[in-house]
C-alpha cells in the first residue's frame, strides 16, 4: 500500500481534471493540486526539511492547509497540525515538544506567530514560513512556484510515521498521539465503509482540519476517493447553507451545536438542500429533538453519530441514521469498521448491560502511542487495546452511552455520580443553553455536585428549580448541591474543558 501524498499522486492521475480543492472562490484540479504539493515539498526540503522531521502546521481551514499538509508528507516529514488560535506559550510548547524543524501557517494568523516569536520560548529560533502574503513575512508557497514539478527525491514508506495529532488536552496538557501512513490510511477506509463516502463526493470541511475528525474522516477519505472538498474558513450558518445549495454538497461533518444553528437559520426554508445525504456528527450526542428537525428539514440526508478519540485515528463506535432516531441519547451501537470495542471492568472483564466500565479499542487505526512519552503510551496500550479512558454503559439492545471521563466521575457520599447523565437530565430545562456538572471537594462527603449553566437568552435560573426539573429525572443523591452561572467552555472539536472548570470551581 502506498503513502498518503502517494495516493494523492495516484488519485490525480485517475481523474486529473476533476476540482480538489475550492476556497475563497479559487479552485485546483487534481493535477494542479498534485503539482504544487510537490512545488512546496520541493521548498521545504530546499529549506532543510528531511525525512522524518517534524512540520508544525498552525493554520485555520484554507487550500494552503492542504496543501501544506501533502507537501509535508511527500517530503517525508511527519506533520503536526495545531489549532490556530493557540497562545504563544501553546505553540512554544508544541514545537519544543515535538522538537520541530519548521512552522508554517496561514497568513491569518501571522499576527499570532509574530506574537510567539515575540515570546521567550525555547523554540523561538525555528525557522517560520507563511503560506500566503502577510506583512514582513516571506510568501513560502510563491516561491516554490520555481521549484519543480516531481516529487522531491525521498523515499517514503507505508510505514514511516506521518502525523502527530494532539489530543483535546480535557483533561489537562495535550499529548501528541503518533500515526504512521498505514494507520492514517485504514482510518480513511474506514470511514468509507463506515459512513457511506462515495467516490467523486462533495464534501463541504466547516469543522477544524487541524482535528483529527474532519482531518482523517473526511479530508483524507476524501482525497482516496477523488472528492471535491468545499473549504470555508470558519462556520456560519447562512454561509454553510448557501454553499451547500450553490456547490451540491452531499456529505457534511460537524457537532451538533452547528446543526442547531444551521435548523434556526432564516433561510433553512427557502434552500435547496436536496444534494445533501449524509449529514455525519461527532464530539457529542444528538439532542432527540434535534434529529427530528433535521430530518424534516433535510429529507434526502441520512444522521450518521461517530464517536471516538484522536488516540484511534480516530475510532470508535457509531450509530446509524435508524438508531440515531430511536436512541439519540446513545454514544454508538456498534465499532467503525474494522475495529474492535469492548466495555471493560478494572480486571478487564466484559460488563454486564447496565454496568459501567471503560471503553478500550484495538484495529488497525490505533496509534503507535504518545509522541516522547513512553510511560503515558504503556499506561494507555495494554496488551493492544487503547485504553480511552471513557466510561460507558452497554443497554440489553447493545447501545453503548458514554456516561463520563475515568477522571471526571464524582464521588459523593460513597455515590458514583456520572457527570454526563446529570448533564443529560438536566439540559431540557427551558433555562438552560450549556452545562457541566463537576465535583467541588467537601470535607464530609468527598465531593459535592456543582452545575455550570450557561443561561438561555433572556431566562433566569435558580438552584431549587434546577433541583426540582431533575428530581424525577436522577436520583437525589445525583442533583446539583450548588449552580454556578457562567460560560461553558469548549475546545475547537466541541468538547467541554471539564479540567478548566473544575479548576475554577475548587479555586
Amino acid at each position: 500500500m502506498p503513502d498518503l501524498a502517494a495516493i494523492l499522486a495516484r488519485t490525480a492521475r485517475g481523474c486529473p481534471n476533476r476540482i480538489a480543492l475550492s476556497f475563497a472562490g479559487a479552485t485546483h484540479t487534481y493535477a494542479e493540486l498534485d503539482r504544487r504539493v510537490s512545488q512546496l515539498a520541493n521548498e521545504f526540503v530546499a529549506r532543510g526539511l528531511a525525512k522524518g522531521d517534524r512540520l508544525v502546521l498552525v493554520s485555520g481551514n484554507s487550500d494552503a492547509f492542504v496543501i501544506a499538509l501533502y507537501a509535508g508528507l511527500r517530503a517525508g516529514a511527519i506533520v503536526v497540525p495545531v489549532n490556530p488560535r493557540s497562545a504563544p506559550p501553546e505553540v512554544d510548547y508544541f514545537l519544543t515538544d515535538t522538537d520541530a524543524k519548521l512552522l508554517a501557517f496561514g497568513p491569518e494568523v501571522a499576527g499570532a506567530i509574530s506574537a510567539w516569536k515575540a515570546y521567550d520560548g525555547r523554540q523561538a529560533d525555528v525557522p517560520t514560513l507563511c503560506l500566503g502574503a502577510a506583512s514582513g513575512y516571506e510568501d513560502v508557497l510563491a516561491c516554490s512556484g520555481e521549484q519543480p514539478t516531481e516529487p522531491p527525491a525521498v523515499e517514503v514508506a507505508e510505514d514511516d510515521d506521518a502525523l502527530i495529532i494532539y489530543t483535546s488536552g480535557t483533561t489537562g496538557r495535550p499529548k501528541g498521539a503518533l500515526f504512521d501512513h498505514h494507520r492514517i490510511i485504514w482510518v480513511g477506509i474506514n470511514s468509507c465503509v463506515g459512513f457511506g463516502l462515495r467516490v467523486g463526493e462533495r464534501l463541504l470541511h466547516v469543522a477544524p482540519l487541524f482535528h483529527s475528525a474532519d482531518l482523517n474522516l473526511v479530508l483524507i477519505p476524501g482525497m482516496m476517493l477523488g472528492a471535491t472538498h468545499v473549504i470555508l474558513p470558519a462556520f456560519d450558518p447562512e454561509a454553510v447553507l448557501e454553499t451547500i445549495e450553490k456547490e451540491r454538497i452531499g456529505f457534511f461533518f460537524g457537532v451538533p451545536t452547528m446543526y442547531s444553528f444551521l435548523m434556526r437559520a432564516p433561510s433553512l426554508a427557502t434552500r435547496d438542500l436536496s444534494s445533501l445525504r449524509i449529514c455525519m456528527y461527532g464530539a457529542a450526542p444528538m439532542p432527540a429533538g434535534l434529529a427530528q428537525q433535521i430530518v424534516a428539514a433535510l429529507p434526502n440526508a441520512w444522521i450518521v453519530q461517530a464517536c471516538g478519540q484522536t488516540e484511534g485515528g480516530p475510532g470508535g463506535i457509531l450509530l446509524t441514521h435508524d438508531e440515531v432516531l430511536e436512541r439519540p441519547s446513545a454514544s454508538g451501537r456498534f465499532a467503525i469498521a474494522n475495529t474492535e470495542v469492548r466495555i471493560v471492568d478494572a480486571d478487564g472483564n466484559d460488563v454486564v448491560p447496565g454496568q459501567v466500565g471503560e471503553m478500550i479499542m484495538r484495529g488497525e487505526t490505533m496509534m503507535k502511542g504518545y509522541w516522547g512519552k513512553p510511560e503515558a503510551t504503556a499506561a494507555a496500550i495494554r496488551d493492544g487495546w487503547v485504553h480511552t479512558g471513557d466510561l460507558a454503559q452497554v443497554d440489553d439492545d447493545g447501545y453503548i452511552t458514554l456516561v463520563d471521563r475515568m477522571k471526571d466521575m464524582i464521588i459523593t457520599g460513597g455515590h458514583n455520580v456520572y457527570s454526563a447523565e446529570v448533564e443529560s437530565a438536566l439540559a431540557g430545562h427551558p433555562a438552560v443553553a450549556d452545562i457541566a456538572v463537576v465535583g467541588r471537594l467537601h470535607k464530609i462527603y468527598g465531593e459535592t455536585v456543582v452545575a455550570v449553566v450557561t443561561l438561555s437568552d433572556n431566562q433566569e435560573l435558580t438552584l431549587a428549580e434546577l433541583r426540582e426539573y431533575g428530581h424525577d429525572r436522577i436520583a437525589d443523591y445525583k442533583l446539583p448541591r450548588e449552580l454556578v452561572i457562567a460560560e461553558i467552555p469548549r475546545n475547537p472539536s466541541g468538547k467541554i474543558l471539564k479540567h478548566r472548570i473544575r479548576d475554577e470551581v475548587r479555586s
